[in-house]
């Protein structure tokens, strides 16, 4: 292993999961990641591999059958698993984030029901907020969810929905105004439903339809998909938490965890295509030397691997923050937006490394450049990180008097 990217004082167990994960990437994923990602094939026998290493339960508790490790583990093994193929730690990430809210707002019965089949993978989360009109303003969603006797009825087309057409268990932001009169806060009159549904495409339960995969420039593999709600029946009893109200604190709180794994998936990347970039620059000759011989490639590699670097140290960060039990939206927001930024750059770097050849689809640097820009979206985007950051900073040196 390089250099790069160390972590400071983690324990044997943890040093021990992230060894039998990075021995996992380079066998089973680097060697076939390029070859699936073209066909944007499902990489089943890779996720099946995941399943048996136990970690779709990583961050489950161990009294619901998962490994109970922390979020900082889980980040570790998922710039690992993005290293080698990005669109893999997208089918763990958004699993992870349905069970993390089971976890922390579920009632002990939707927590005896999901967690344990979670913990094995044998229900796969997927969680729904964006919709086709609205982008970063969750507050303007518009599917609702009615109240009629014992049930709710969903109605309204969510969009961007990663393991869409894989997941069985599907998180859904909606709005419900039953219990919240005319003039409350949007984020006061939402509320997150458990929904359960057979996995592929077409009507997978009635009134709920997964219409197909969305064809994407990168981020290949992983089904990203729409999802449609019509009439569908929802008992009450599969409200997260059992009140409703309170769905958008409820993913807010997931999508903490979720941005931690973005600028976790950023690291990876960046490493990827630092090591890349630095193999090739000592394989190719010009002016008769490796071009790694050459002062300004050897600038470049200086500020890759800073990059990847200071990324790595900002993702770390936000982790342990979170594990303490602190707020951590603002460290979460930071690590985003720079582990994003910065593996852009790296990326367009190790890309200009290659030269011609980093345009050839024979070379896996070709596939980390259209699959980059995706962080800079998934999880908010740069601006709305810039957001977060700002508000936070002002609440933290507000003038006194």
């Amino acid at each position: 292993m390089a250099r790069l990217a160390q972590t400071a004082g983690l324990t044997d167990v943890q040093r021990e999961i992230l060894s039998t994960v990075r021995d996992f990437v380079d066998k089973e994923i680097i060697p076939v990641a390029t070859e699936l990602e073209h066909r944007d094939e499902y990489p089943q026998d890779i996720v099946d591999g995941l399943k048996e290493l136990g970690l779709f339960g990583l961050m489950i508790p161990e009294e619901y059958g998962g490994l109970g490790e922390s979020l900082l583990t889980y980040a570790l093994c998922v710039e690992e698993i993005a290293r080698g193929w990005m669109s893999v730690s997208g089918i763990i990430n958004t699993h992870f984030i349905v069970a993390y809210m089971l976890k922390q707002h579920g009632t002990q019965e939707q927590k005896d029901h999901f967690l344990p089949r979670m913990a094995l993978g044998e229900v796969r989360g997927a969680f729904s907020m964006s919709e086709p009109a609205l982008g970063s303003d969750v507050s303007a969603i518009s599917s609702k969810a009615v109240k009629d006797g014992d049930d709710y009825v969903l109605d309204g087309q969510k969009m961007w929905l990663t393991n869409g057409g894989t997941s069985t268990l599907v998180a859904v932001l909606v709005r419900s105004d039953e219990g919240h009169p005319e003039g409350t806060a949007p984020h006061k009159s939402m509320t997150t439903f458990l929904v359960e549904k057979e996995p592929g495409f077409g009507e997978v339960r009635p009134g709920l339809t997964i219409p197909g995969k969305i064809d994407k420039m990168g981020y290949k593999g992983v089904d990203t998909t729409e999802l449609i709600m019509d009439g569908l029946r929802i008992p009450a009893d599969r409200v997260l938490g059992g009140t409703t109200g309170r769905g958008f604190y409820q993913m807010m709180d997931g999508v903490e965890v979720g941005r931690v794994n973005v600028a976790a998936r950023g690291c990876g990347v960046a490493q990827r295509a630092f090591e890349l970039g630095v193999s090739y620059a000592q394989q190719r000759h010009t002016f008769g030397k490796a071009i790694a011989q050459h002062q300004a490639i050897q600038f470049k590699l200086a500020e890759m691997a800073t990059k990847v670097e200071a990324a790595h140290a900002m993702m770390v960060n936000a982790a342990r923050k979170k594990d303490s039990g602190e707020r951590n939206d603002l460290e979460a927001g930071m690590a985003k937006y720079l582990a994003s930024e910065y593996c852009k750059e790296v990326v367009e770097d190790a890309f200009r490394i290659h030269g011609g050849y980093g345009f050839s689809k024979e070379y896996e640097i070709e596939r980390l450049y259209r699959e980059a820009p995706m962080l800079l979206i998934g999880e908010g985007t740069a601006e709305i990180q810039k957001m977060i950051i700002g508000r936070r900073l002002l609440e933290e040196y507000r003038l006194q008097g």
